[in-house]
């Protein structure tokens, strides 16, 4: 396993927190900004400076492939703020040639001037937040972008890709969405597949669609433990489901994992890193990493974040420790545990290669025997596929009903067990 190529940033700002988000933000109101005098500006400016500092006393590495800013609204930050992070990443690390550097991109919360600051200062790859063309929709979800915000950014998006300054960019979509506000249904399927028209024509070279998931704690948790969140029958959801795989695969997009679908060309290089189990440095409040086989995830509060970095820069010795080049793949990957190696694999059109999988982690043909057995029903139905060494999730509707799978996954690994010759998962970061 090689050392990690690959960065994410975490900009925990937003104007408002949406009702289905559960993600470490800060919430600043609907005037906030980076420019002086702003509100929100001083926040942003000294949380700025600790992410600085956190990648200063973070373990070097080689020059990165991919760099990713999310969030939150990382376009709330400036140009020229975005363009210090980068310089900060690129004086630890490098940024290797043909880097991809992504940025995500609230359709509120920038202008066409502002979008050629970002690329200026080195953003090759745009995320947009769009989640709905419908303004009802986005009302019910609490954004505060409309429809006439995203057609705008959509144009901006498309330009700067046809001059040449943009090398790619996303379009983000919610399927499966609740009742709106005053309504008694959820959004039916031919609003859906409206939704869907509206998004090829867009020309997003990428699109990634999610469907909704309720968190507890949300607007929308809470509105569910009371009974007064509307949601999709199973049924409908599924539907969506599949019209989307019918839909983008008639319009020339690939789908290579299960919620993003690409273009040729045009798949996320850094998405890519997630789902391949490759590492990667994170930075920021709440982020995680994956570094050496381990997770770490940083503190999701500003203050015990801020203790968290003071304490990574007068320990450097608790720093994570990286694998070398030297260090074999096998050995690396008896570190990190197989349901982990099973949930980002079979998430990939590629799947996994199972008996490999299995004997990294110290099982044998048996237990191979033992799983294909427990998922026998699931091959049969064609929503698992086994092709010769490679096991993988079919589509649309494997994918579709990927939890199903996953979830008697974990439950026969529970029973397993990490195997008694010390090639189970290592214990958690020691980074403070």
């Amino acid at each position: 396993m090689f050392p990690p190529r690959s960065a994410y940033l975490h900009i925990p700002f937003c104007h408002r927190r949406c009702f289905y988000c559960d993600f470490a933000v800060v919430p600043l109101g609907d005037r906030a900004g980076s420019g002086s005098g702003q509100p929100g500006a001083a926040s942003i400016a000294r949380y700025l400076t600790l992410l600085r500092r956190e990648i200063a006393a973070s373990p070097p590495g080689p020059p990165l492939s991919t760099v990713y800013l999310g969030g939150g609204t990382p376009s709330l930050l400036s140009p020229a703020q975005v363009g210090g992070l980068l310089e900060s990443l690129a004086a630890r690390y490098g940024l290797a040639p043909g880097a991809e550097i992504s940025l995500e991109l609230d359709p509120a919360s920038f202008d066409q001037q502002r979008l050629a600051g970002y690329l200026a200062a080195g953003i090759n790859r745009v995320s947009l937040g769009g989640q709905s063309f419908d303004d009802a929709v986005l009302s019910s979800l609490g954004r505060r972008h409309r429809r006439s915000d995203l057609l705008a950014a959509i144009a901006w998006l498309r330009a700067a890709q046809q001059r040449g300054r943009l090398a790619s960019w996303s379009l983000d979509l919610i399927e499966a969405l609740p009742a709106c506000e005053g309504h008694s249904e959820a959004p039916d399927l031919a609003h859906w597949r409206h939704q869907l028209q509206q998004a090829i024509a867009s020309g997003a070279p990428h699109l990634s669609i999610y469907g909704l998931s309720v968190e507890p704690g949300t607007v929308f948790g809470k509105r569910a433990e009371r009974h007064a969140l509307i949601l999709p029958s199973d049924d409908l959801a599924a539907d969506q489901h599949e019209l989307t795989s019918q839909q983008l695969a008639a319009a020339g997009y690939g789908r290579y994992e299960i919620s993003n679908h690409a273009q040729p060309g045009h798949a996320s290089r850094h998405n890519r890193a997630y789902w391949s189990g490759a590492n990667w440095w994170a930075f920021g409040l709440g982020a995680t990493s994956a570094t050496g086989g381990q997770r770490l995830a940083r503190p999701r509060t500003r203050d015990a974040y801020t203790s968290w970095v003071e304490a990574l820069e007068q320990r450097p010795e608790r720093r994570l420790s990286v694998p070398s080049r030297s260090c074999a793949d096998q050995a690396e990957a008896t570190r990190l545990p197989l349901d982990e190696r099973l949930l980002v694999g079979l998430r990939r059109r590629e799947g996994v290669a199972m008996e490999t999988l299995l004997r990294q982690a110290g099982l044998g043909r048996t237990h191979q025997q033992d799983l294909q057995a427990l998922l026998e029903p699931e091959r049969q139905q064609g929503l698992l596929l086994i092709e010769g060494p490679r096991w993988r999730l079919s589509a649309p509707a494997g994918l579709a009903l990927s939890n199903a799978v996953l979830v008697k996954l974990l439950s026969w690994w529970e029973r397993v067990g990490p195997p008694p010759t010390g090639a189970g998962p290592a214990g958690p970061a020691g980074a403070g």
